[in-house]
């Protein structure tokens, strides 16, 4: 169905708002998927905080202009999807490359974050990224460790002390 002039500019803008909160972005050509797959596709993004739009690339190109996946004007070239990272910065990549691995029609064309634009190859590199959650674990675990080791030296040290009493 053709948008008329005040429909793209209502796309270009909410497209436009979520480019610039989003913390990464991964754009796929899904030429043949059925309307099935990508109403599942669509399901999965909001249970995980993806934002999942398909878009005309010219408007694609207005909405990113201007945010930091302005990198991906360039590559924004036919029947393409474009998920964007709203929780945490794999969880568009985790998204596009679980259901690619059962669904290969969807094909993974480029990948942003921090401004630059990637090919396909990066997917999984940005899909392995920790969550929220697992990087405060991690950063959790790195931080209690010298108290830990600290803990484990002084009580060495006490048992040193009482055996040469």
């Amino acid at each position: 169905m053709a948008l008329n002039l005040d429909g793209k500019k209502a796309v270009v803008e909410e497209v436009a708002q979520y480019a610039a909160k989003a913390h990464s972005a991964v754009v796929a050509e899904y030429r043949g998927l059925t309307v099935t797959e990508l109403t599942e596709l669509r399901k999965t993004a909001r249970e995980t905080g993806v934002y999942l739009r398909v878009v005309k690339n010219t408007l694609a190109r207005r909405a990113v202009a201007g945010t930091e996946f302005e990198c991906m004007q360039a590559g924004l070239v036919g029947p393409l999807i474009i998920a964007f990272s709203m929780e945490d910065p794999g969880s568009a990549g985790r998204l596009i490359n679980d259901f690619a691995k059962t669904h290969e029609k969807l094909i993974t064309k480029i990948v942003a974050i921090g401004g630059q634009a990637f090919d396909a190859s990066e997917l999984p590199r940005l899909a392995s990224l920790p969550t929220r959650n697992q990087g405060i674990s991690l950063l959790m675990s790195v931080m209690k460790e010298p108290v830990a080791k600290l803990v484990r030296t002084i009580a060495a040290l006490k048992d040193q002390m009482q055996e040469a009493a």
